[in-house]
């Protein structure tokens, strides 16, 4: 008997981590085809666009953040029985939230800053090669983090993996459209493609390693506050004319199959 139970097990891990793989795939394809998608790069802002950064909102607030919350309560336990040097903090995941929030955002400045000084040079407005090569390396962790919590999650189930793959697919459209105007040429050239192997090497290291439940929720932590620094950043700017019915639409439709998947 308990023989059958762990072959159902490893079935139903295999057929979870063919599913991960699939949506991997989808990541990975929303960076290769994403030049193509010519009806997205439009002033005002595409509704595509804001729907897809409403959704990445709702899925945060709605489902990474309460997730948060159980990965806290391991903190609490393991930091009070070793008595470590983070034991006094009552909020370990949401300060990592933070962190991640400010590391990005000060990566995004650093581009922008030096696309100015390009063009005040006489150059082309985009950042240096320096500047892209950063700013491209924090996302090509950012995506494979994405693609590594595919296998390594609070909730196990496929019916949280679907709704994981919606978000951050959706997520991803409008990071590499956010790119595409940092970068131009360079990024449709160079960019992309890795990028569009970030998340695949994230699954793939997923599944050869398991970290520990402290480094997972550090992990689901900073890619939370990444999550909400990137769409913010793109939708709030005057000069994206982003349409906020189409935002709220995304928002209060994914909070909606949030709340009716539960």
């Amino acid at each position: 008997m308990a023989e059958a139970i762990s072959a159902a097990e490893q079935d139903t891990m295999l057929s979870q981590s063919t599913l991960a793989l699939i949506i991997a795939l989808a990541f990975s394809g929303m960076h290769v085809f994403g030049k193509s998608m010519v009806f997205l790069r439009t002033t005002p802002r595409s509704a595509w666009l804001s729907i897809a950064g409403g959704v990445s909102v709702a899925y945060v607030f709605g489902h990474l953040l309460p997730e948060l919350a159980a990965h806290q309560e391991t903190f609490r336990r393991e930091t009070e029985e070793n008595r470590g040097f983070l034991s006094g903090l009552e909020s370990h995941t949401y300060l990592i939230a933070l962190l991640g929030l400010a590391v990005l955002y000060g990566l995004d400045r650093l581009a922008r800053t030096s696309a100015r000084n390009e063009e005040r040079a006489g150059r082309d407005k985009r950042p240096s090669r320096g500047a892209f090569w950063l700013h491209l390396g924090s996302f090509a962790i950012y995506n494979m983090l994405i693609g590594y919590l595919l296998l390594h999650r609070e909730e196990t189930d496929v019916r949280s993996l679907i709704i994981y793959g919606i978000a951050m697919r959706l997520h991803f459209v409008v990071n590499d459209q956010g790119l595409r105007e940092h970068h131009g040429r360079t990024y449709d050239r160079e960019g992309r493609w890795i990028l569009a192997v970030a998340p695949l090497l994230g699954w793939g290291i997923g599944l050869m390693t398991e970290l520990p439940l402290l480094a997972i929720g550090s992990l689901f932590a900073f890619l939370a506050g990444g999550v909400v620094l990137n769409v913010l950043k793109e939708e709030l700017p005057e000069d994206r004319e982003s349409r906020f019915s189409a935002f709220a639409l995304g928002t209060g439709a994914y909070a909606a199959l949030l709340l009716t998947s539960h």
